[in-house]
């Protein structure tokens, strides 16, 4: 692997163990939990974070961009300290799912794709999680889905992750 300057010694240490799992000519199919990695040290992924996976990864960074800009699960932009993820499709939709976003909207002060004043949260609209019948469903920061969200259970998130 290439030297690194961007990433910590523990990010790069995870994904050769990533890297590991493949056939040695075949380094590139790692990308994907790269990305996740450098992402869950650095917050979002910078071109110099995208550039420097490219490289350990021995990929053009061009690849290595196009993964990054297909998937919404990476941030290409600084976002709050959790990202929120709520699915509003249309079965979730009428499942509640609007109404959960707009009580988010209300409480953090902000809309879809924006970030609140303090840099704690973001919020963004999600495509089908396929947790149709357990919506309202937030994702938060890509890891944790919570699941049947009322107005009261959403409150409790934001109150928790505060």
């Amino acid at each position: 692997m290439k030297s690194a300057v961007n990433l910590s010694a523990d990010s790069l240490k995870k994904i050769a163990g990533e890297v590991g799992k493949y056939p040695a000519d075949q380094k590139q199919s790692a990308v994907m939990i790269a990305l996740i990695i450098a992402q869950d040290e650095k917050g979002w992924l910078s071109t110099e974070t995208m550039d420097e996976v490219a490289a350990v990864l021995e990929m053009a960074p061009v690849a290595v961009y196009e993964v990054a800009t297909f998937y919404n699960m990476y941030n290409l932009e600084q976002k709050g300290r959790f990202k929120l993820t709520i699915c509003t499709c249309l079965p979730c939709g009428l499942q509640g799912s609007l109404a959960a976003a707009d009580h988010l909207k209300a409480k953090l002060g902000i809309d879809f794709n924006e970030t609140t004043p303090d840099g704690r949260f973001t919020l963004k609209e999600g495509e089908c999680m396929g947790a149709c019948a357990m919506a309202p469903v937030v994702l938060v920061n890509n890891k944790k889905m919570h699941d049947y969200m009322s107005n009261e259970k959403l409150d409790a998130l934001l109150k928790e992750l505060k």
